[in-house]
């Protein structure tokens, strides 16, 4: 059993995360984020089904055969996926119209299942479901991230129509960064999508590779000060 749940954090978000590392659910990513209030909406949605998802299969696990459990655990996942969209369908009908057919597909999104079958699976109930909670999230960073990098280059606003999408508890997410802006079209297109998460995914290669080397460093300057006074 995994109980560490600070390196549960650090998969979640950024070692293991579902897009920048793992390079999964790339078809709702690039489809959906053409803003950020769009990757929000399916970020959140994504991430109740993983919690709900991983908690359901951790507290069954004893009960389910080896034979019968991929079935069972698509089962559980397409369950919550169509409560999901019910209930977006309900209270938040615009963000339904506008995510479409991508909340439903939310069933075939590998991460989820990968994730409950290698993790909930084998654990118990609360670090499974904190896994799921950190996976959601770091999916739902991952949606926002690109869906905000599309939307400043493609029409210069933050969160556009975040009232009418989410609510109006939402409304001060909205901001419009350069007036009168016309926008780079290409950016909320899905060619702009693969080239904004290239440079995405780059960005945080160098970032891993710096932070790597500072951590050799230190190892390196630690031993030898330990080498030192002995």
């Amino acid at each position: 059993m995994s109980n560490d749940y600070g390196a549960l954090t650090r998969d979640g978000l950024w070692k293991n995360n579902v897009v920048f590392s793992q390079m999964l659910a790339l078809c709702p990513l690039l489809a959906v984020t053409g803003t950020a209030t769009n990757g929000l909406g399916m970020g959140l949605a994504s991430t109740f089904v993983m919690i709900l998802s991983s908690f359901a299969v951790s507290i069954s696990r004893d009960m389910i055969t080896n034979e019968v459990r991929i079935p069972v655990f698509v089962l559980i996942i397409a369950t919550l996926v169509t409560l999901v969209d019910m209930s977006m369908n309900a209270w938040l009908h615009d963000l339904h119209k506008v995510l479409g057919i991508f909340i439903p597909l939310i069933v075939t999104n590998c991460a989820i299942l990968g994730r409950v079958e290698s993790f909930a699976s084998r654990n118990a109930i609360f670090p499974s479901t904190y896994d799921g909670l950190m996976m959601g999230l770091g999916f739902t960073l991952a949606l926002v991230s690109l869906g905000l990098a599309r939307e400043i280059i493609g029409s210069g606003t933050i969160f556009a129509n975040a009232s009418l999408l989410l609510g109006e508890s939402f409304a001060f997410l909205e901001i419009t960064l350069i007036p009168e802006y016309k926008g780079f079209l290409l950016s909320i297109l899905p060619p702009g999508g693969f080239l904004v998460l290239g440079f995405i995914l780059a960005g945080k290669r160098l970032l891993d590779r710096r932070i790597e080397k500072r951590s050799v460093t230190r190892q390196s300057i630690n031993l030898e000060h330990a080498t030192t006074a002995s």
